[in-house]
């Protein structure tokens, strides 16, 4: 007999969290749990307020939907792949885990987000051992004063690597501003820039004259876009809690990588039982990139599963709120 089960959390944030244009206090989602002659396999249904398209109502609905299916032994792949993003991804890891198609191996290696004050990022990254890899927002002050942040990083430690993220907030007058005040030996160590434009033309254009390589993230996930292997395009970003099923992501990665593009498997902001299954996905279909899974940070707990080292507090099943049994 075939079992599913809902349970929502809610994971206080950091203070100060902000993502997109908004402030995120808390963490909202869901945890699917499937069972089948005592074997199980589970799932986070998380969309991300801002950047997925489904809202949280939304997501539950279609989840409880396609998991009733399910019980009855009426549901398909197909009927999966059409569902909200977050949902597809989160029920094809309960899938997954039920049918041993997601390999037990993780990458638990991320690379850092920095935030806050960069002098106190410069201290955290020189203490990292190995090769230095960081990630650092952008866009969201003055374009010279994130320009001098990344000089400050990059010649205080000759070592570090950075991948910077606009998220689209400049226009390709204020990128290019951006790139004016870099430090012109430090242009070698920007792995790329995430979105610096609002319109994929400007980042485009911004990289045949910068040269600095760009990135896409927010712009693949939109309607009628295509990956090409457009010069100035060193990689795709690809959060599968944003993208949608494991198989649908799979065949993303593929895709770029035939194109010679890049791939990064990144966090849409889920907790740790999330993040544990993304380092397995990493391991199996990126194992030469560091994944991009640092954002425990940005929150006050753990959810069921642990990260290694991490010493937030870790929730247990019992501090979820069952939402739906179905036999």
């Amino acid at each position: 007999m075939s079992r599913a089960s809902l349970y929502r959390y809610r994971l206080p944030m950091q203070p100060g969290v902000v993502l997109g244009d908004q402030r995120l206090a808390r963490r909202e989602g869901w945890v699917v749990v499937l069972e089948v002659s005592g074997r199980s396999g589970e799932g986070e249904i998380a969309p991300l307020p801002g950047f997925s398209r489904e809202s949280l109502a939304e997501a539950v609905t279609a989840a409880r939907d396609w998991l009733a299916r399910w019980t009855l032994g009426k549901a398909s792949e197909a009927q999966l792949a059409a569902a909200p993003p977050s949902v597809g991804f989160g029920i094809s890891c309960a899938l997954a885990e039920l049918d041993d198609g997601l390999p037990a191996q993780a990458d638990y290696r991320s690379v850092p987000l920095c935030t806050g004050d960069p002098d106190e990022a410069l201290v955290h990254l020189a203490g990292l051992p190995g090769q230095k890899v960081a990630k650092l927002k952008v866009g969201m002050y003055e374009a010279v004063r994130d320009s001098l942040t990344v000089n400050m990083l990059l010649s205080g430690l000759p070592d570090l690597r950075l991948r910077l993220d606009a998220n689209r907030r400049w226009t390709r007058e204020r990128a290019l501003q951006f790139a004016r005040y870099l430090a012109p030996d430090c242009l070698s160590r920007i792995d790329f820039l995430e979105e610096p434009c609002a319109r994929t033309a400007d980042s485009l254009a911004f990289a045949a004259q910068t040269g600095i390589p760009i990135a896409w993230d927010e712009s693949a996930r939109e309607p009628g876009f295509t990956l090409r292997s457009d010069p100035g395009v060193a990689a795709l970003v690809v959060k599968p809690g944003l993208t949608g099923t494991l198989a649908y992501c799979r065949q993303t990665l593929d895709h770029a990588r035939q194109l010679g593009v890049t791939t990064v498997i990144s966090s849409g902001v889920e907790s740790s039982l999330a993040l544990t299954q993304l380092s397995r996905l990493a391991h199996w279909l990126t194992p030469a990139v560091t994944p991009g899974l640092d954002t425990l940070s940005l929150m006050q707990a753990q959810l069921v599963r642990p990260w290694p080292g991490c010493d937030l507090p870790l929730w247990s099943w019992e501090q979820l709120e069952p939402v739906e049994m179905m036999p």
